[in-house]
């Protein structure tokens, strides 16, 4: 029933497993069994076993694919995807990411790893002068809840078009990709007129940026996502005057009237109903089970 039930460090592994499969764990203590002679004593044999039960405790989590454990002391420690190794998903197929299908949400190395390139795109266009506004899916996790939805893959982002003169990594990035001071990617995205930006070369976990115009009182672009149904023209007035509200740990700009501005784009009810990219294909669901995201692990017996 366990996927490694012989794993090491025992017994941290048959704890995790059996929590993950909601099975309770029972310590059995016999009185047949004598101390045995104490080892490691010295303090080299005890620095070199510290060091293999961190290794072997890495290892473990890995397999397991835990991505992120919190400590009872309120430390964190990362098991997941960096900057210097690729994200822990593929390609995404018809806007939705292969562990939707899996029935998990985004793994949290990289929901880290989108709020950290979110963060540096903002400050970017706002020292910039670049108007921008939350799009899409990452205005309705700001309104939810203030951060990335919890299944999401990237974060959208609209501009005016006239102001990407303003920023330098965008004008460079339409001739070709230009890593910046702080190692993100600024390219031409090939699925369309729009920019990205990516964590690094390796890791393409990234930003997405829709240079929009306006023509007759309505916002418009160049480049649509036909699939999409929240990609669509809207009234200028939206965006006359920006609003703010928290995003990623921070304030950044968005569309007045937010309510209206999202059920015009995904619907009625669209802030109160969740629902998948695809929904017709997968139905949003109850929230993944434990060990499917973060794994609270507390080692105590």
């Amino acid at each position: 029933m366990l996927p490694e039930p012989f794993m090491i460090p025992f017994p941290e592994a048959i704890y995790i497993q059996s929590s993950a499969k909601k099975l309770k764990v029972r310590l059995l203590r016999s009185t047949m069994l004598r101390d045995g002679r104490a080892l490691f004593q010295s303090p080299h044999a005890q620095w070199k076993l510290q060091q293999l039960t961190q290794a072997r405790r890495a290892h473990m989590f890995r397999t397991l694919g835990i991505k992120k454990v919190v400590r009872e002391t309120g430390s964190v420690e990362w098991y997941g995807c960096n900057r210097d190794i690729p994200r822990c998903f593929g390609s995404v197929v018809g806007d939705m990411p292969q562990y939707l299908w899996e029935d998990k949400w985004t793994p949290p190395c990289c929901l880290a790893g989108l709020r950290r390139t979110a963060r540096h795109v903002f400050e970017h266009l706002e020292a910039s002068g670049v108007r921008y506004w939350l799009e899409g899916g990452s205005l309705l996790g700001a309104m939810r809840a203030g951060d990335i939805l919890p299944w999401d893959y990237d974060v959208d982002v609209g501009i005016y078009r006239d102001d990407v003169p303003r920023c330098s990594w965008l004008v460079r990035a339409q001739s070709t990709s230009v890593v910046d001071d702080h190692g993100f990617v600024w390219e031409k995205a090939t699925e369309g007129d729009f920019y990205r930006v990516q964590l690094s070369r390796v890791n393409h976990l990234h930003v997405d940026l829709f240079p929009f115009y306006e023509r007759n009182g309505t916002m418009t672009k160049d480049s649509w996502f036909p699939t999409h149904k929240q990609d669509r023209e809207f009234p200028a007035h939206f965006l006359h005057p920006l609003a703010s509200l928290q995003f990623v740990g921070r304030l950044v700009s968005v569309p007045n009237n937010i309510r209206d501005f999202l059920e015009l784009k995904f619907g009625p009810g669209a802030v109160e109903n969740p629902e998948y990219p695809d929904h017709s294909k997968l139905r949003f669901p109850r929230k993944p089970a434990f060990g499917e995201a973060v794994v609270q692990v507390d080692y105590d017996y």
